[in-house]
């Protein structure tokens, strides 16, 4: 727990190591946000024009082989089998951040997991209060998680559009943030949108699951030997009626993510290795510029002409998603803060003010990829449910990010600042003096495994 010592900061200054991860990563997600909102805006006009039907038949077009249960439609390869890179990705990070990122340090991980906890729990407890209150049926129900998510690289983007400065330490915790929030909505589809599981393929999913772990272990980054054997994984995974997204995680979660000074000549390259770096280099680009984009694409295509966005309205599930993912995601997230602050007596840092927090706390409302693919896992997709779920999910997202962009930007000429005096008091080593004072005042606990 925080200790009630003046020196305890909410959102504090990473160390200058974990700054150029967290910028490096950001830096991705920004670009790759950027095409993620193309790819969307393009799926709603193509979906809303004249030929609306190419559209269909793009999205619903089959490819695969069935005896592999793998014929499936342009669409769910999308869901199922890119968004498995995605969460590979977030598994990466998952890992990294509690070995040797500022999740290992328990007061530091107190307030994002607090937060991401929170930030699931309030948009999912509104969510039904909403559909209990107008009297839904039953099945609308099924709904509960889809205004649970943030997805990182669309609030990025937000960010990159109305050039927003946010302090390091906030960006450190919205990344944070998000890589526990993805953890949890994981959790949430294994374990709460598996139907008709199939204990076979599942069992034999662990065996290429396990000789790709004891490579990876090894320091074998062959991509020629790795990719088959995580297909395999996935594709037992997907044949066992588990999401196949699970798949991924798992991938992820057994990499190592520290590197080693002794690996196998034949199959690395010499010096040290850190795998998940490796990997996470090559992947991350794949999943921000290609995988999560081309989900969007087909799963945006949503018609809002016809009357379709006037039956979404009407629909409890699409208020119930706009109320989680706008006023859900603000109190769950600086609400938990808050408390946090108050009966712990921990203090922001001097970087922030109470503004930054009420604007994050918002950012954290648009949650566009991950919950499209609940709201398709909950209702069906195409369903006339599921097209109510992803107008509301596009319209909360962009609520969100409005009213964030609108705090936000109040305080951006004090985080430009504030950023530029980061910038300026390098000295010939290259790191600013400010995270040099700052890393010096660590413990030994607080300081970063290299």
């Amino acid at each position: 727990m925080i200790t009630p010592a003046a020196r305890d900061r909410l959102f504090r200054r990473p160390t200058w190591a974990e700054a150029q991860v967290v910028t490096k990563a950001l830096r991705t997600e920004t670009v790759g946000g950027a095409i993620l909102l193309i790819a969307a805006v393009a799926a709603l006009v193509w979906a809303n024009s004249p030929w609306q039907d190419s559209y269909a038949a793009l999205r619903d077009f089959s490819l695969g082989y069935e005896p592999w249960h793998l014929d499936l439609s342009l669409g769910t390869w999308a869901a199922d089998g890119l968004l498995a890179i995605f969460f590979f990705v977030a598994g990466l990070e998952l890992k990294r951040e509690f070995l040797v990122g500022d999740l290992r340090s328990p007061a530091k991980a107190l307030v994002p997991v607090i937060a991401a906890a929170a930030g699931v729990a309030v948009p999912a407890l509104l969510f039904v209060a909403t559909v209990l209150i107008a009297g839904a049926d039953s099945d609308a129900l099924r709904g509960w998680a889809v205004p649970t998510a943030t997805d990182i690289a669309f609030a990025l983007a937000v960010l990159a559009v109305i050039g927003s400065h946010l302090p390091s330490g906030l960006r450190s915790f919205l990344l944070t943030l998000a890589v526990v929030d993805d953890l949890i909505a994981i959790t949430i589809i294994a374990i709460f949108y598996t139907e008709g599981l199939s204990l076979a393929p599942l069992l034999l999913a662990l065996l290429p699951l396990a000789l790709f772990a004891f490579l990876v272990q090894r320091r074998v980054v062959l991509w020629w030997v790795l990719v088959p054997l995580a297909f395999a994984t996935w594709a037992l995974v997907h044949a066992s009626g588990v999401h196949a997204t699970v798949a991924g995680v798992l991938l992820g979660l057994v990499v190592p993510v520290r590197p080693r000074a002794v690996v196998p000549s034949a199959a690395t390259l010499s010096g040290k290795v850190d795998v998940a770096q490796r990997l996470e280099h090559r992947l991350r680009p794949l999943s921000a510029g290609f995988a999560v984009p081309v989900f969007a694409f087909f799963a945006a295509g949503v018609s809002i002409g016809g009357g379709g966005f006037g039956a979404a309205l009407r629909d409890p599930v699409a208020i119930g998603i706009v109320v989680g993912l706008v006023v859900g995601k603000l109190i769950g997230v600086l609400g938990s803060t808050f408390l946090l602050s108050r009966y712990t007596r921990a203090e922001l840092d001097s970087d922030l003010s109470w503004s930054d927090i009420i604007g994050l706390s918002l950012l954290t409302g648009v949650g566009f990829t991950v919950s499209l693919l609940v709201g398709e896992l909950a209702f069906g997709a195409g369903s006339p449910r599921d097209e109510h779920a992803k107008i509301a999910v596009i319209a909360g997202s962009l609520i969100a990010a409005v009213l964030a962009s609108v705090v936000l930007r109040r305080r951006n000429a004090v985080n430009r600042r504030i950023a530029h005096e980061d910038t300026i008091d390098a000295d010939a080593d290259g790191i600013p003096d400010t995270f040099q004072t700052h890393d010096a005042r660590l413990t030994e606990d607080d300081k970063p495994t290299h």
